[in-house]
């Protein structure tokens, strides 16, 4: 019996790994794969696994998640926090409400229930999931703004959800109980204080010990997946949100110097996706697809009036206070409302509390989920190119690792390969500019090992080794990566590169163009201010005067650098 479940479950872990390559030849989500092979492996599929347990299901999926959230919280850089915590922060409380209940409205109407069971559905899909969201985002080149909105609305937006979910199920369950204004607030006090304060907390001292211990590099690994969820079970025994609590923990962690941090992070990319894999399996084992046909027509005008009206009116309500959203940026990310397996764990609530249509409503989850993935997944990127929120791929390495040479150090090898358009093929290394503290140290050439020196040659493909810290990354990359940046930078950021402290007149009267005194005596980043706010991002544009004016340098969240595109009768003739 063992062996059979163990030859059974690798056997469809094998088949969703290697399906993945299908995925993006098909252009379908990786998650809706793993979702497909577990139905097709379930009752009613090929596979015929009888699989009914809603408890071990509920248990697999919170530890899965807690797993993609510790993971995605490790990756999510705190900087971020300064352009996007206020809009992530209305997206994940107001925008959760509000999605709720106009879905639950639409679904009260769609599926003949009360207006409470209605809004109980509405509660159970409202949060975007943080497992899709990172899942579907990792490696994409979105601006700043855009980026981290979605990433830090889809980490902390489950609380709103399991509140609504937990309130509204207590209600159901029994309608003599009292909640009030008062005991409402205390539940979502209690969801988001403790949540926040176990995460960070807890998330500070299981920092100060990965950095005190000594332990085999194996063993730092086991601690920070262990502690974290030691922190979202501790938080979710307290009344608190463990879902906030754990992603906490891998901000806090991921934004620290920590040992050995490098190792942590390879490690948990390989359990985040299997625990993708596991989870979405399992959720697909559970549900029967005949079950779905019966609730087709209504579940797809559910699921689409939510991407369609539910989601965007809730995101342009939540997002009326920031006024450095463009209307595209607004409609991109109310596409990006991304159900995954946290609607799908949360409509196992019902079942566990035994309310009447619990089933309805974790089939109606399931087949939301599986319109989001296969809708707006699979439209992610065509989307974003259509609102003019990507940026051009940046230049990277061809591989990284850490260099654990102290306790907590950030150094990292990168290594790169020389492609024959690069300008520094054939130039001597001593007339490089690198960033400070790098070294090159390793070059091969033919697969052998040379000894490089000032003097030293370089030759297309030629593989370089370079030590130096994430902060010269970017510098690095453009001076050996063979990423095409010299064709696509230029034309996406403008034709001409001017500094940030220049006079608009310096500009203007050099076109002939004629403006205002006060605003030819205005500093270029005094313009980028009136234009773009405080916050403006890497990418962020306008038009002024006939000019195409990008943010095309920032750093520490100023810009130092605008680009300016000239209109196409102004610029030079390129033989």
């Amino acid at each position: 019996m063992i062996d059979s479940l163990f030859l059974t479950g690798a056997v469809l872990i094998v088949l969703s790994v290697l399906l993945t390559r299908a995925s993006s030849k098909l252009g379908v989500p990786i998650l809706l794969i793993f979702l497909v092979v577990g139905m097709l492996a379930g009752e009613d599929g090929p596979g015929q696994i009888d699989f009914n347990d809603h408890s071990l299901t509920y248990l697999i999926s919170n530890l899965a998640l807690a797993i993609i959230l510790l993971d995605g919280g490790m990756r999510t850089k705190v900087s971020s926090f300064k352009v996007a915590f206020w809009p992530s922060l209305s997206l994940a409380t107001i925008g959760v409400a509000l999605t709720s209940t106009f879905t639950g409205l639409m679904a009260a109407w769609l599926f003949d229930l009360t207006l409470l069971q209605g809004i109980l559905v509405g509660a159970i899909v409202g949060s975007t999931d943080a497992a899709a969201v990172f899942s579907m985002l990792k490696g994409q080149s979105l601006n700043e703004r855009v980026g981290s909105t979605l990433e830090i609305e889809s980490g902390t937006n489950d609380p709103m959800a399991v509140f609504l979910t937990v309130t509204l199920i207590a209600v159901l369950g029994n309608p003599e109980a009292d909640l009030g204004l008062s005991f409402l607030a205390t539940s979502f006090g209690m969801q988001f204080g403790v949540g926040a304060l176990v995460g960070l907390g807890g998330g500070w001292l299981l920092w100060a010990l990965i950095n005190r211990v000594e332990l085999h590099e194996g063993l730092y690994s086991v601690l920070v997946v262990a502690g974290g969820i030691s922190l979202f079970a501790l938080s979710n025994k307290l009344g608190g949100s463990g879902i906030l609590s754990i992603y906490l923990t891998g901000l806090l962690i991921g934004n620290k110097p920590t040992s050995f941090r490098h190792s942590i992070l390879n490690v948990l990319d390989g359990m985040t996706w299997m625990s993708q894999i596991v989870m979405f399996l399992v959720l697909g084992l559970l549900v029967k697809p005949a079950t779905l046909l019966e609730i087709m027509v209504p579940a797809l005008v559910l699921a689409f009036g939510m991407i369609l009206f539910a989601r965007p009116l809730a995101v342009w309500i939540g997002l009326m206070p920031f006024k450095s959203f463009t209307s595209k940026e607004r409609k991109f990310i109310s596409w990006v409302g991304l159900r995954g397996a946290v609607p799908i764990i949360l409509a196992v609530f019902p079942m566990v509390a035994g309310l009447p249509n619990a089933e309805l409503y974790f089939n109606i989850a399931f087949f939301v989920v599986m319109v989001s993935l296969l809708v707006q997944g699979g439209t992610l990127m065509k989307a974003a190119r259509m609102a003019d929120v990507t940026l051009p791929p940046k230049p990277t390495p061809i591989s990284r690792s850490g260099i654990e040479i102290f306790r907590a150090s950030e150094w990292e090898m990168f290594v790169y390969r020389l492609k024959e358009e690069k300008w520094c093929v054939g130039e001597p290394l001593k007339r490089l500019t690198m960033p400070e503290g790098t070294r090159i140290t390793a070059l091969f050439r033919d697969e052998e090992l040379l000894h490089p020196s000032g003097s030293t040659v370089l030759q297309a493909n030629d593989t370089l080794c370079v030590l130096g810290q994430d902060k010269d990354l970017d510098a690095l990359s453009l001076l050996f990566s063979e990423a095409p940046e010299d064709e696509v930078v230029p034309r996406f950021f403008g034709d001409f590169f001017l500094d940030i402290n220049c006079r608009v007149s310096d500009v203007t009267g050099y076109y002939g163009l004629s403006v205002l005194e006060e605003e030819g005596d205005m500093p270029l980043k005094e313009l980028v201010e009136l234009k773009l706010g405080a916050y403006p991002v890497l990418g962020d544009s306008f038009d002024w005067y006939g000019l195409h004016w990008v943010v095309a340098d920032v750093k520490d969240h100023k810009v130092t650098k605008i680009g300016l595109g000239l209109p196409d009768n102004e610029k030079p003739d390129v033989e």
